[in-house]
């Protein structure tokens, strides 16, 4: 295992009042309200100049890649220029990939975005499970040998999700309640000494997350989970909040923010980042 494991880096974010999450996402009327083109290279303008405002401020930021890929290689020239700019300046990325997939083509997604070197490598990718928590197996080696994380949908806001995140499993656990204790058990046994795992999962703030069967009462034995946690800010959750939202889950919580800072073009962008930062950092 590497020195530091993900865990330990988040740990260091929260320690230093970090929790803020600033997200990167260049769809179309974002990028006309900055002025910018609807292609590669206005992403990459509005990308890079998050990871600027970001740098020291915000605990991480996270591309939703989507919004690159639409715009097919050059798309993804622009998202490397952007990850380029995050490690230079020591922020810690999470690809919002949300792969999912068995064997060796999981592998490969890890491989793609998880492998140190490659033109894609992000500290942490967003990942589905829903073909098994085992099918993650390919990028637990990246987890233990380079300080990598991984996100896991577990409850997720849209309302489409909702049907299958609360089905229940033969053992009686939730879909998404399952995803909370797969992810828990395996931070135990990899990393029984961390204070933070490195595998979280992504949890909707605006959600009640005892109706996906999710505990959030006594506190678990062993390291925080990672909670990425949409939906504050712009889609009216309240930071303020979290505590009765998350419960024993806010331990390690990472709050995501995307429209909230991006809106309104790059000018003041550098403030609207700080001072959400200042606010998340108060309520945490």
């Amino acid at each position: 295992m590497s020195a530091a494991t993900f865990g330990d880096r988040l740990a260091a974010e929260f320690a230093a009042g970090r929790h803020l999450c600033a997200g990167i996402d260049p769809h179309a009327p974002l990028l006309s309200d900055w002025g910018l083109s609807d292609d590669a290279a206005g992403a990459e303008r509005m990308g890079r100049d998050v990871v600027a405002a970001a740098a020291g401020v915000a605990a991480c930021v996270k591309p939703q890649v989507a919004f690159f890929e639409r715009f097919g290689a050059a798309g993804y020239a622009a998202l490397e220029r952007v990850l380029a700019d995050a490690r230079e300046a020591g922020l810690l990325v999470i690809a919002d990939v949300k792969r999912g997939d068995i064997g060796s083509s999981f592998a490969a997604y890890a491989d793609a975005w998880l492998s140190p070197g490659s033109p894609l490598e992000a500290d942490a990718m967003t990942v589905a499970a829903y073909q098994g928590f085992g099918t993650l197996e390919g990028a637990f080696a990246h987890v233990r040998a380079h300080g990598k994380g991984l996100f896991v949908l577990a409850a997720t806001s849209n309302p489409e999700a909702r049907p299958v995140q609360t089905a229940v499993r033969a053992d009686g656990a939730s879909v998404a309640a399952a995803m909370v204790a797969d992810a828990e058990a395996w931070n135990a046994d990899a990393q029984p000494e961390s204070a933070v795992g490195s595998v979280g999962v992504v949890l909707g703030a605006t959600l009640d997350l005892a109706d996906f069967g999710i505990d959030t009462g006594e506190r678990q034995p062993g390291p925080a989970l990672p909670v990425l946690a949409p939906g504050f800010g712009h889609q009216g959750a309240r930071v303020e909040d979290a505590d009765a939202v998350f419960g024993r889950l806010g331990r390690a919580l990472l709050a995501n923010e995307s429209r909230s800072v991006l809106a309104g073009g790059s000018e003041g962008l550098a403030d609207r980042i700080r001072d959400r930062a200042s606010a998340i950092a108060e309520a945490l």
